[in-house]
């Protein structure tokens, strides 16, 4: 028993609460007490970072689980709750806690349990051509077979009130080189009243793959799950596998993945900026953080092999290396981004016309940040201080100083400078961790086969926010459910809180000041 432990447990009531391991603690409790622990664990300051559904097979039940993150005593509370078969329903919280939303109703699309009393039971995930009752996160769903789509006539999206008002349909498909998905404004002329978000046109089965896959080839679907976001993914299913295996990767291991994760945070940021430019008609500054963005990656694919870092992570460790020449190289190529970078944002934020279209467009206030869970640089644009870097270091944060910027803002100004604010973080940890590298390998050995019926959750804080990989195994040691959460499953209802009350045209802009996944959303 720990002081941590103690302390949840008194504050959200919970007398079976136990710590899995060190910053995880688990509890399970009837499925009528879940809207009251969820009371509970928001009035005690914590946050719900994840919802999520499992069936363990035809002979047990269900379970719906809620995973909070607690950061006084830092850690992550996970609750969850058994769900008889013959009873497949649990008791919503979305309409206390709007966080819940798109997770309950996606617990009902893959599981077909009900959450009763949700404002809002309509499918997220699953689109309308899907047949009924057909789960795909069921045990005895076989995802290697083809499912009939039924005939629809269209999505009942919210009606058409008011005069002058018609809606403006935009996607699946867009003009640029991009994923699909689906955005339906309500707007009076030029002004938007509301807007519609239909995602999951991109969604590939990610969760249900994993669970068919030996567990040391899972990395390779992680890191897959949203392309730029290839060491975020990687590192929090690493971090659980090595959780549950009892693996600690070597000092220089946890350096090196530090490294790559904020390479990765920088060459992102900097292409944001010429996205940003770009879609306010600023030509000549989007053209030079592009020229800043490949030159990182092509870096990147001279000393690690990908333009995007693929294959960099491994379990227990790395699969990389740099020496001393390659430390020195990696140095002073940042010192000439910084400078040039530094000029590019001082141009943009110099420049009235430039600041007429960013600033006060695209507010998403604090409280409703909060209150959907938004994570990452868009939820500290919006003055939520929040970096799991910090309040739950993993791999060599620990052992590092460095500032949180936040911004209270909360428009694309604010999602621009937080960007700016976080490079110069990011190099500043690069250049101390380049210069302070541990000597010694880069992997540790791992066990011929992980513990039978068990879990752990993986966490990083890659650059959009927060990449949650819950992994569980089943009696023989298998994979048998490995819960995803990137950042933008609650980010894109953020963005869909910031839109209204702007004009239609500043949409692109306040879109890409996000600028969310939808690979990552949809998996």
């Amino acid at each position: 028993m720990t002081a941590a432990r103690d302390v949840l447990r008194d504050r959200l009531g919970l007398e079976t609460l136990a710590e899995l391991r060190p910053g995880e603690f688990v509890a399970e409790v009837p499925v009528s007490r879940l809207p009251d622990t969820a009371d509970r664990a928001a009035a005690a300051g914590l946050r719900l970072a994840s919802l999520f559904g499992t069936d363990d097979g035809p002979a047990s039940g269900f379970a719906v689980h809620h995973l909070w993150a607690a950061t006084e005593p830092p850690g992550f509370v996970r609750v969850w709750a058994p769900v008889a078969r013959e009873a497949p329903r649990f008791p919503s919280i979305a309409a206390k806690h709007p966080v819940a939303n798109w997770f309950e109703r996606e617990v009902m699309d893959y599981f077909g349990l009900m959450p009763e009393g949700h404002p809002n039971q309509s499918r997220v995930a699953l689109h309308d051509d899907w047949p009924a009752n057909v789960w795909p996160l069921r045990k005895d769903f076989d995802d290697r077979q083809v499912v009939p789509r039924v005939e629809v006539q269209s999505r009942p999206y919210r009606p058409v009130t008011g005069e002058g008002v018609f809606h403006v349909p935009v996607g699946p498909v867009h003009a640029g080189i991009i994923e699909p998905g689906h955005f339906r404004f309500g707007v009076a002329g030029e002004p938007i009243l509301y807007l519609q978000v239909r995602l999951f046109y991109t969604h590939k089965g990610t969760e249900k793959r994993f669970e068919r896959l030996p567990w040391r080839h899972g990395l390779y679907l992680a890191e897959s799950i949203s392309g730029d976001t290839t060491v975020g993914h990687a590192l929090a299913f690493a971090h659980a596998v090595e959780r549950l295996a009892g693996v600690e990767p070597p000092p220089r291991a946890r350096h090196l993945r530090v490294v790559l994760l904020e390479l990765e945070r920088v060459y992102n940021h900097v292409a944001d900026v010429a996205g940003i430019a770009t879609d306010v008609a600023f030509t000549v500054p989007a053209a030079r953080a592009q020229i800043l963005r490949e030159g990182l990656v092509t870096m990147q694919e001279r000393l690690f092999g990908s333009r995007l870092l693929r294959g960099t992570i491994a379990l227990g460790g790395v699969k990389c290396e740099l020496t001393l020449g390659r430390r020195r190289e990696i140095l002073l190529h940042l010192e000439g981004l910084q400078r040039e970078f530094d000029d590019l944002v001082t141009l943009l934020i110099d420049s009235g016309n430039f600041t007429d279209r960013v600033d006060g467009t695209g507010i998403l206030p604090r409280q409703v940040a909060r209150d959907f869970g938004v994570v990452g640089l868009a939820a500290r644009a919006s003055g939520l201080d929040l970096d799991l870097r910090r309040d739950q270091p993993h791999d060599a944060y620990s052992g590092l100083r460095f500032v949180v910027p936040v911004e209270e803002g909360g428009d694309v100004r604010a999602r621009l400078m937080m960007r700016a604010r976080e490079v110069e973080q990011s190099l500043a940890i690069l250049r101390h961790v380049l210069e302070n590298m541990p000597e010694g390998r880069v992997l540790s050995a791992l066990p011929d086969a992980l513990p039978p019926s068990s879990s752990a959750l993986g966490w990083a804080e890659g650059w959009r926010g927060e990449c949650l990989h819950w992994v569980q195994t089943d009696g023989e040691g298998h994979l048998s459910r490995v819960k995803v959460t990137d950042p933008s499953f609650k980010n894109w209802q953020g963005l869909a809180h910031a839109v209204p009350g702007n004009i239609l045209p500043d949409f692109p802009v306040i879109n890409k000041s996000f600028n969310l996944s939808y690979s990552g959303n949809d998996l």
